[in-house]
C-alpha cells in the first residue's frame, strides 16, 4: 500500500491548511495530520547540504528495513502469516503506526541540530544492517548446509546419498583382493543386468549381485569381483548404460555424516526463536528510523521551499482506490501557486530559495515523498552476505 506524505505551506495557520486540502480532497483520498516537532533550523547551507544527503540516507533505511524483511521471510520459510505477524511497529501494524505517527522525542532529541539528529537515525540503522549481515550469514549458512544434506538423501539414485540405504552385510569388507560395488541400473535394463552382470569382467564373483532398494526408474545393486579387474568393469557398466556409484562403506564416515546432520538441525532449532525475535524488534527499529527520515526530510524541504518562520503542515495521504490520477491533478490545480520553479522564489534569510526536490524525481509544487508499505514486496529475494 502506498502513501503520500506531503506538506503544505499554512494560511494562517497549519491547521487552515489541513481543513482546505481535507475539503478538496474529501472523495479522492483519507487525509491525517503528519505532525513533526519543532526543529532546530539552523543555517541554510547545513539545509541544502543536509537535503541531497537525507535523499540518500531514505534510500539507505528503506534498503535495510526491506532486507530485515527478507531474512525474516527466510527465516520463516515462506510462513507469510507469521511474517505478517511478525511486522509490528511498537505493537501497531504498519499503517497505524504511519496514520498515528508522532516523533520519538527519547530516542531522537528535537533540540539537537539537524545534522546531529540525522546522524543518530542513520547510526542506528547501520548498526542494524552490520547486525543483520552477521547473523543472518551465520544462519542462512547453517540452513543451506542442512538443506543440502537434506537434498543428498532424496531425489534419484542416481544422485542421493547410498549411506542410509546400504548395510554393513550388502559388502565384502577388510579384503585385499575383493571389493564390492555399487550399480544403479535403469528398471528397462534390469533383466539385461541379471544376465551379463557375471560376464562384464573377468573375476566377477558368481552370483554376487543383491537387490539393495528401488525406485520406479532405477533399482541399486551391488556386485563383489577382484579388485584388479574393477577398471574394466566400469568401462563395461559405461557401455551398457549402468552407473558405477562412487561408494565406500565406512561405519565411522556414515555415523559421523549422521552426527553432523543432527548438529546442524539442533543449531538451527537453537538460533530460530532467538533471530526471530531479534529481526521482528529490529524490523521495527528500522522502520520507525526510515519514517523519521520522511520526516527529517518533509522539515528540511518545506524550510527550503516555504521559507521562514516555519508555517507549514506535513499530511500523509492515502488515495482511494483508482482517484490516483484525479488527486494529482486536483492537488496540481490548487497548489500550483506554489510552484517557483518558474516565478518568484522563496525568500529565507534575506537568501532567494526554490524548491530543492531530488531533480529525478517528478516536480510537484508542493513537497512531495512516497511510502510505500507493502512489506511482503521485499521477500522471495534472495539473500547475499
Amino acid at each position: 500500500m502506498d502513501y503520500w506524505l506531503i506538506s503544505l505551506p499554512g494560511e494562517k495557520t497549519p491547521q487552515q491548511a489541513f481543513d482546505k486540502l481535507n475539503a478538496i480532497t474529501s472523495t479522492l483520498s483519507v487525509n491525517w495530520k503528519f505532525n513533526t516537532p519543532e526543529l532546530k533550523v539552523g543555517t541554510l547551507d547545513v539545509l541544502v547540504g543536509l537535503s541531497d544527503e537525507l535523499a540518500k540516507h531514505d534510500t539507505f533505511c528503506e534498503a535495510t528495513t526491506r532486507r530485515v524483511v527478507s531474512v525474516l521471510s527466510d527465516v520463516l520459510e515462506g510462513g507469510q502469516t507469521k511474517l505478517q505477524e511478525s511486522l509490528k511497529v511498537n505493537g501497531l501494524d504498519l499503517e497505524s503506526y504511519l496514520t498515528r505517527f508522532t516523533w520519538e522525542t527519547g530516542k531522537y532529541p528535537p533540540k539537537q541540530p539537524l545534522p546531529s539528529l540525522t546522524e543518530i537515525i542513520v547510526g542506528q540503522v547501520a548498526k542494524i544492517e552490520a547486525d543483520l549481515k552477521t547473523r543472518a550469514k551465520n544462519y542462512l549458512d547453517l540452513k543451506n548446509n542442512l538443506s543440502q544434506l537434506d537434498r543428498k538423501e532424496t531425489g534419484s539414485l542416481m544422485t542421493k546419498n547410498l549411506g542410509a540405504l546400504v548395510k554393513r552385510e550388502h559388502f565384502v569388507l577388510d579384503s585385499d583382493y575383493l571389493i564390492t560395488l555399487l550399480v544403479v541400473v535403469p528398471q528397462a535394463s534390469a533383466n539385461d543386468w541379471w544376465l551379463k552382470y557375471e560376464r562384464l569382467a573377468d573375476f566377477v564373483v558368481p552370483r554376487s549381485s543383491q537387490l539393495v532398494t528401488q525406485d520406479s526408474d532405477h533399482m541399486l545393486v551391488t556386485v563383489t569381483l577382484f579388485r584388479r579387474c574393477q577398471d574394466d568393469f566400469k568401462h563395461k557398466c559405461r557401455e551398457n548404460k549402468f552407473m558405477v556409484r562412487d561408494f565406500v562403506y565406512d561405519e565411522k564416515s556414515l555415523q559421523d555424516s549422521k552426527n553432523e546432520r543432527a548438529r546442524l538441525a539442533d543449531d538451527k532449532q537453537r538460533q530460530y526463536a532467538p533471530l526471530v525475535r531479534w529481526l521482528s524488534v529490529n524490523f521495527s527499529e528500522s522502520f520507525i528510523a526510515w519514517v523519521h527520515i520522511k520526516a527529517l526530510r518533509v522539515f528540511v524541504e518545506s524550510v527550503l521551499r516555504y521559507g521562514l518562520p516555519v508555517n507549514f503542515q506535513p499530511v500523509l495521504m492515502r488515495p482511494n482506490r483508482k482517484t490516483a490520477k484525479k488527486l494529482r491533478d486536483t492537488l496540481a490545480s490548487t497548489y500550483r501557486y506554489l510552484d517557483h520553479m518558474g516565478g518568484t522564489p522563496v525568500e529565507m534569510g534575506g537568501a532567494e530559495m526554490t524548491g530543492l526536490m531530488p531533480t529525478q524525481q517528478a516536480y510537484h509544487p508542493y513537497v512531495f515523498y512516497e511510502i510505500s508499505i507493502n512489506m511482503m514486496d521485499s521477500t522471495g529475494k534472495k539473500n547475499t552476505f
